[in-house]
């Protein structure tokens, strides 16, 4: 057994490589931003014998890619929308509650009237691992009925802040009806106000069927976008909403997808 009689005189080289993929393991949590969880790829939904409204985009034949916005609406929530109508780019809004769907009723309102899908981030942004099954349906009930009031249509999609979940939550999300949503990529832009580096790591790690997590509250997030959206239509990109990426199949309540 000579193979093993190397490994055995060089017992570095073998702990230098699991080290090495125990490295990987942690880069690629931290660039999700996220909880390891048990998730679903948009492309396995597709392939369920389900049926739901394609609209205008078959993401089996077209290169989709979703842009999503998380903790809004805001201050700068208006400029995108205007940016996003004038692009003919729909989007997915994951709204937080107070201070924010409070302060600003009429934009979620447009959002959804303006072909966006609406959906919750739950009232207070509290992280839902660390609370009890009443606070978090708490969380997502309040968002729920007031998205609800103001736009008709009660949300059947959420992303749990900090993309933090567990069977917990899962199994609220199932009785109130929400799939849960995380993200494939993310500019951080929480930490920093430069769009120019928020293009660049957009661009850099956007994929087939990819699920981009933005925010428009930040003040370098809005005037990245236009640049984002031009740069991916020339790749050949076509943007829809996180429903679309998903259909001919739909999302299951109480299921993750990423």
């Amino acid at each position: 057994m000579p193979s093993l009689t190397r490994k055995m005189k060089r017992p570095g080289a073998a702990f230098r490589a699991v080290a090495g993929v125990l490295a990987a393991t942690a880069a690629a949590l931290a660039l999700s931003g996220c909880t390891r969880v048990e998730t679903t790829a948009p492309s396995a939904v597709r392939s369920a014998d389900v049926r739901a409204r394609l609209g205008t985009v078959d993401c089996r034949e077209a290169k989709c890619i979703a842009l999503t916005f998380d903790a809004g609406p805001s201050e700068h929530s208006a400029r995108l929308l205007d940016i996003l109508k004038r692009e003919h780019v729909p989007a997915t809004f994951f709204l937080l509650g107070r201070r924010h769907i409070e302060k600003y009723p009429e934009l979620v309102g447009r959002m959804a009237d303006e072909g966006h899908e609406v959906a919750s981030h739950t009232w207070t942004h509290r992280i839902l691992t660390e609370l009890g099954p009443e606070e978090v349906r708490e969380e997502l009930e309040r968002t729920n009925e007031e998205i609800e009031r103001l736009t008709g249509r009660r949300p059947t999609l959420m992303r749990p802040p900090q993309g933090r979940t567990n069977d917990t939550v899962h199994a609220i999300c199932r009785e109130l009806g929400l799939a849960e949503v995380l993200w494939s990529v993310t500019a951080k832009d929480y930490r920093t106000t430069d769009s120019d580096l928020i293009t660049r790591r957009v661009l850099a790690r956007s994929s087939r069927d990819g699920i981009i997590l933005l925010h428009d509250l930040y003040d370098g997030t809005v005037p990245a976008v236009p640049g984002i959206i031009d740069a991916l239509k020339k790749r050949g990109y076509v943007f829809v909403t996180v429903p679309q990426l998903l259909a001919p199949g739909e999302a299951e309540p109480g299921e993750v997808y990423r």
